[in-house]
């Protein structure tokens, strides 16, 4: 799990559907105890819809700028699916920059009959979560099926166009591969000229599609790779740390911890060898 929740909480991810599987990361349930209390959410270059009991809208969180805090003052439980990156789009019914640091209500994006008819199904019944999750996973196929009918095909559906694509993978997608595979190293530049576009049309496609521009997406990548290697560490070396996820040097690796997660890399560290 990448979002870091409060320690005491009950979470738990599973795989998605096969159909789903090229376009969901996870589907994942969660049950926050009472009591006032807060948990740090990182950025992951996820996007999430999220469905919590109490007679709550489902709502999507979009991509994610810097780290927040949410607060919880009764028990909770959620049902959630996470998107891989690029893919929400398909999903939602609006250019994902619209979400970034945002939360919409599923009712404004998909129609108040089909959410109402979904929330009212995920808490209808007592049924095992698994099976709630399963209700998701339906719907969401559903809106699959509807977005590649019509012989649009996978370029279309995501929002792209045949021209420019190789293989029928859209452009993002492409993009998205090579900052994943190379950890966020990769300069935007480079990647635009590998792609055979311009800097600044990669940068209006990722915002629609993805919701950030690549440049954040690729800080991203290398936070990410650092928050991974301080759990899985007791004693870090820190400038090598740094060289490793693909930072400068420790200053640059300091700078986006603050402004990322809120917080230095050795106060995150300690943090979390606390919780362990």
């Amino acid at each position: 799990m990448r979002r870091t929740l409060h320690d005491s909480m009950h979470y738990r991810e599973y795989p998605p559907h096969p159909e789903l599987a090229a376009h969901v990361a996870c589907v994942w349930a969660a049950r926050a105890p009472g009591g006032a209390h807060t948990h740090r959410v990182l950025p992951d270059n996820c996007v999430d819809i999220l469905w919590q009991d109490g007679g709550q809208q489902g709502f999507a969180v979009g991509m994610m700028s810097s780290a927040i805090l949410v607060a919880s003052a009764r028990p909770v439980r959620t049902l959630a699916v996470r998107f891989k990156p690029g893919m929400a789009r398909l999903f939602l019914t609006t250019p994902l920059h619209a979400l970034t640091d945002q939360r919409a209500d599923i009712d404004q994006l998909w129609g108040r009959g089909d959410a109402d008819r979904l929330a009212d199904a995920l808490w209808a019944s007592e049924a095992p979560e698994r099976a709630r999750l399963a209700l998701i996973e339906r719907e969401l196929l559903r809106r699959l099926k509807a977005a590649n009918g019509g012989g649009r095909g996978y370029a279309a559906a995501l929002g792209g166009s045949a021209s420019g694509d190789r293989l029928g993978v859209p452009l993002v997608q492409r993009a998205l591969a090579a900052l994943e595979s190379s950890g966020g190293e990769v300069r935007v530049e480079a990647l635009a000229a590998r792609l055979g576009v311009s800097r600044q049309h990669l940068a209006a496609q990722f915002r629609e599609q993805v919701g950030l521009s690549p440049k954040l997406y690729a800080r991203i990548c290398r936070f990410r790779r650092a928050t991974a290697a301080l759990r899985a560490t007791t004693a870090p070396d820190w400038a090598r740390l740094a060289l490793e996820c693909g930072y400068f040097d420790q200053s640059h690796l300091i700078h986006d911890f603050q402004e990322l997660a809120g917080s230095t890399p050795e106060r995150f560290h300690f943090s979390n060898q606390s919780a362990a």
